[in-house]
């Protein structure tokens, strides 16, 4: 047997041709894990254990304490890289995750501020002591240090190494507090366990002998002694155990003529190395494919110097650690990595509570609109106003508020799969919510343009079924929009993540805020088609309100009020639009700000359109019976104050009648603009009192007829025929005794032409 071999240049040459001289050979020291390739060194062995021994002794610290995130720092040398190589396959065979790889050869801090990047909280190092301090120095600087940092280096560095080794900027103050609590993973030298061995010593025992001996000498120790001391122990029962095989062999063949050869001799001894067990001072000496299956011990670097506080023992398998010797910086062990917390953006349970009751009053206004329209449908202000256009208008109210309630739901009421569902919902019951009220009130305005500014027609009469139908007709429009946009495109539910958090509590951890949103993948064209709809629905009922600004019977027109809701939900829609895609982020106050946008236009429409005839009805029941003129323009109201007709020669009681004439008179006037000139000129000679007045000239006659006859008045529709020879006969005769009596004799046509009509 060869004994020996220290430095793996030299050890690895003998270690690979000792099979052709059938020689089994023993190193006390050579731990580079090179050495363990059987194919390559067959009849190699070690007492000491390999630089790969540590490998799943650390893989067994990191289970302990749950770390399934790491990451390498390696110096570029091969006696690293290797244990890296190797550590690398332990990692993935208990499925712990290798972060990040890093390997430098002067300068390490580029590829520590990588880890950092990496978020790498365990880092496992790979380097001497002269490039350790180095790597500390970065450490210190870059803050990876302390509670949320654990480093685990080699432990075989020299005494106060990072005094001797230090070449940085750094302080030997600053190296220490970097330095702190870092653990060093080594072989055991001696054991721990005192016990008696082969050599009838404990641990202990040969420790004080071998310091005699050195003391005697004046030489100093190696940390490789105990693995020397053990290895003669191995050779010697090795050699005696060949021997005995060999003397058993010779008593079974003592009637041959017994002969062993070198091959079957080394064979032998190559057999009786493996079968090697026995408990030596460095420990339990046994191999596993020539390794050496020792004890691995761990070191906690604590207050500048190093403190044992744990062992592996490779044959057991098992991680021992003393207790309570471990300590970190913080209350617990640092984690693996920046644990993340999803976060949801939620709409605060206080607000909703509060939205949703302002929306419970708005809905209980409504339904209490809906009780005196129903109430009241039957009286003549209600009933001119169409009731049913009213409670449509009420409708779409309660649709509307009824959207916010779903607006304020999120995946932390719901599920993912309602969530969808409740997207659809929502938008569909906002759409058609916002086309019944409007719809009805546009349709009800469009009906009073209809009839009072188309002066052609004879006769309009436009039902309430005609305006359902045309209120019908929009929800069909976005019924078909609603159900395309459902089908082509349904709305889905997405999760926005948002960049990181620091925890406000101040825990190792992360929060990554995300937030729910209803969106497809051709939103903005969706959405488009919607907005014109609106938009152009909207125009038409500013159109139509405009138009019919001036006619003033309030039983029967809304325009005044439509414009002002118009004006309202316009403004407020573009501002809460605006401020609600801006704030997309902000759950909560873009729920507010819809929330607040919804029942303002809704509650604003509602109090317009049923607070006037509430008012009304409590004040002036009798009102629609009234104030039934009709206003035009500036101009045409100029022009009335200038062709106004004052019959002060009928007494009280006909007053009130004429009154009620004056929209017919009106329309007729609009018929004889032409003649406004000659009908004034008889109109003065009308304004004289029956007593200033007592007769009219005969000679005025033809004039009167002849102006009245051009415009063929007595053309004129029956009714107004009708409504004027009432008044004519209404008249009375006493004031017209003076005339000329014929006048009595004449026809109705010539009644009606005659200058006192």
């Amino acid at each position: 047997m060869i004994f020996g071999g220290v430095c793996p240049s030299v050890t690895s040459i003998i270690a690979e041709s000792l099979e052709g001289w059938n020689l089994v050979q023993l190193s006390f020291a050579a731990t580079t894990p090179v050495l363990a390739d059987k194919k390559k060194y067959p009849n190699f062995f070690r007492t000491v254990p390999s630089d790969n021994a540590v490998n799943p002794a650390v893989v067994k610290f990191l289970n302990y304490y749950n770390w399934s995130r790491v990451g390498t720092l390696t110096q570029d040398v091969q006696r690293f890289s290797e244990v890296r190589n190797d550590l690398t396959n332990e990692l993935e065979k208990a499925d712990i995750q290798i972060a990040d790889t890093e390997s430098f050869s002067n300068d390490p801090c580029v590829n520590v501020k990588k880890l950092k990047d990496n978020d790498v909280r365990i880092i496992i190092g790979q380097f001497d002591e002269n490039l350790a301090s180095k790597v500390f120095c970065c450490a210190y600087n870059l803050n990876m240090f302390g509670s949320k940092y654990q480093w685990i280096i080699p432990g075989w560095y020299q005494g106060n190494w990072w005094e001797q080794a230090n070449s940085t900027n750094c302080t030997t103050k600053k190296l220490l507090t970097a330095m702190e609590g870092y653990i060093s993973v080594d072989f055991e030298p001696l054991s721990a366990r005192q016990i008696k061995g082969i050599s009838d010593r404990t641990p202990k025992e040969y420790e004080r002998e071998y310091s005699r001996e050195l003391q005697q000498k004046g030489v100093e120790a190696s940390k490789f002694h105990g693995f020397a001391y053990d290895g003669i122990w191995v050779i010697a029962k090795t050699l005696t155990r060949v021997m005995e095989l060999l003397r058993i062999k010779q008593r079974q063949n003592s009637y041959h003529n017994f002969t062993v050869d070198d091959r079957e001799v080394g064979k032998m001894v190559l057999d009786v190395m493996n079968e090697t067990n026995f408990y030596g001072v460095t420990g339990q000496v046994m191999f596993r494919n020539g390794e050496r299956m020792g004890t691995i011990k761990f070191n906690q670097f604590q207050e500048g110097h190093e403190v044992k506080v744990g062992e592996y023992n490779a044959i057991a398998d098992v991680l021992d650690l003393i207790n309570n010797s471990v300590r970190f910086k913080g209350v617990e062990p640092p984690k693996d990595r920046t644990f993340v917390r999803l976060q949801r953006r939620h709409i605060n349970v206080p607000l909703y509570s509060i939205l949703s009751t302002i929306t419970i009053l708005g809905m209980l206004m409504a339904g209490a609109f809906l009780f005196f329209n129903i109430k009241n449908r039957n009286h003549r202000l209600i009933k001119m106003s169409s009731p049913y256009m009213n409670n449509l208008i009420i409708l779409g109210g309660l649709l509307s508020y009824a959207s916010i309630f779903l607006f304020g739901l999120d995946g932390g009421f719901v599920s993912d799969k309602e969530f969808e569902t409740l997207c659809t919902v929502r938008t569909w019951i906002l759409i058609v919510g916002y086309t019944t009220a409007f719809g009805a009130m546009f349709a009800k305005t469009w009906r009073v343009h209809a009839i009072f500014k188309n002066v052609k027609m004879k006769k309009k009469i436009i039902k309430d079924q005609k305006l359902l139908i045309i209120v019908g007709g929009m929800l069909l429009i976005d019924l078909c929009i609603l159900i395309c946009w459902q089908i082509v495109d349904p709305l889905k539910r997405t999760v926005e993540e948002y960049s990181l958090e620091a925890d406000p509590q101040g825990r190792d951890i992360a929060i990554r805020p995300f937030l729910e949103h209803c969106e497809n993948t051709h939103m903005t064209i969706w959405l488009g088609i919607v907005y014109a709809y609106k938009g152009l629905l909207m125009l038409f009922g500013c159109f139509l309100a405009w138009e019919t600004r001036n006619v003033s019977i309030p039983a029967l027109n809304d325009s005044k009020y439509i414009g002002m809701s118009v004006y309202n939900v316009g403004i407020m829609c573009i501002i809460g639009a605006a401020v609600s895609f801006l704030t997309r982020d902000q759950p909560n106050v873009q729920f507010c700000i819809v929330a607040l946008v919804i029942i303002f236009c809704s509650t604003i429409t509602l109090c317009l359109v049923f607070v006037p005839k509430f008012i009304t009805m409590r004040t002036n029941p009798d009102a629609a019976t009234q104030n039934r003129r009709l206003k035009f323009t500036q101009n045409q109201k100029k022009e009335d104050s200038k062709t106004s007709t004052s019959v002060t020669s009928v007494n009280q009681a006909n007053t009130s009648r004429l009154d009620g004439l004056q929209t017919d008179n009106h329309r007729l006037r609009m018929r004889i603009t032409e003649l406004d000139k000659e009908l004034e000129e008889v109109t003065m000679q009308l304004q004289d009192t029956p007593e200033k007045t007592p007769y009219i000239k005969q000679n005025h006659y033809p004039d009167a007829n002849n102006i009245l006859s051009i415009r063929n008045f007595t053309d004129g529709k029956d009714g107004e025929k009708s409504i004027l020879k009432n008044h004519l006969e209404q008249k009375p005769q006493a004031q017209w005794g003076s005339m000329d009596p014929s006048r009595i004799n004449r026809g109705p046509l010539e009644d009606i032409n005659s200058p006192e009509q």
